[in-house]
């Protein structure tokens, strides 16, 4: 991902909350048989307060990748969307894309049995948390030779990464009522790209972009 100093995003806060936000990701290796991706679900190491992730892939995607053998990339997609000309006023203007992502570099570490078994415990425990009635990997009727015999058709990994890019394209470049009135157009319903987490990732760029310059006035 090309880096442009304007929309780089260093806040390793924001960057942890983006990966915890939307932990869906795409996993690329470049292996002798080519490029390879894939996508899993992943989550911030609870051991770690940097951007270490943890997850698992299915066998054999173990082998096509080449896990913990060689570097892989990880993209983490954010909020994104069409950005109208129309928003910006009355002067030229071209359409463009907003968009949040985090790419980590790294070799991973493949994890031990119980180790890949407690990092799928907490992946099902984080997303059944939201339902009215959640159903813990180890609740009836699975017992534990189904959770263990599942665990085995799966590789666990710890990913710290060595090499982090992370970009907010957010109108930043833009005027501030400019910029007011695209978050407006993206909270509107009527709009066929509408997207109220695109407007709140847009309200958060703009207020620490108006706070640090009140800080340096």
């Amino acid at each position: 991902m090309r880096q442009n100093p304007s929309f780089a995003m260093t806040d390793v806060t924001e960057m942890r909350r983006l990966i915890d936000a939307h932990p869906w990701v795409t996993i690329v290796s470049d292996t002798e048989a080519g490029l390879v991706a894939s996508h899993y679900a992943v989550l911030l190491d609870p051991t770690r307060d940097d951007l270490t992730i943890v997850g698992h892939v299915g066998r054999p995607d173990d082998l096509i990748h080449g896990l913990g053998q060689s570097e892989l990339l990880v993209i983490v997609q954010g909020p994104h969307g069409y950005i109208s000309p129309g928003w910006y006023g009355d002067g030229p203007a071209v359409p463009t894309w907003n968009f949040v992502s985090v790419h980590l570099r790294g070799v991973p570490e493949i994890l031990t049995s119980e180790e890949n078994l407690e990092v799928l415990e907490r992946l099902v425990d984080r997303f059944e948390s939201g339902l009215p009635e959640p159903r813990p990997m180890w609740q009836a009727p699975n017992d534990e030779e189904f959770v263990r015999r599942l665990e085995k058709g799966t590789v666990g990994f710890r990913l710290t990464p060595t090499h982090v890019t992370a970009k907010r394209k957010l109108s930043q470049n833009r005027p501030d009522e400019v910029v007011d009135t695209i978050i407006d157009r993206l909270d509107a319903g009527a709009s066929p790209y509408a997207d109220p987490r695109l407007a709140d990732e847009m309200r958060r760029s703009r207020d620490a972009m108006r706070r640090a310059r009140e800080g340096q006035g």
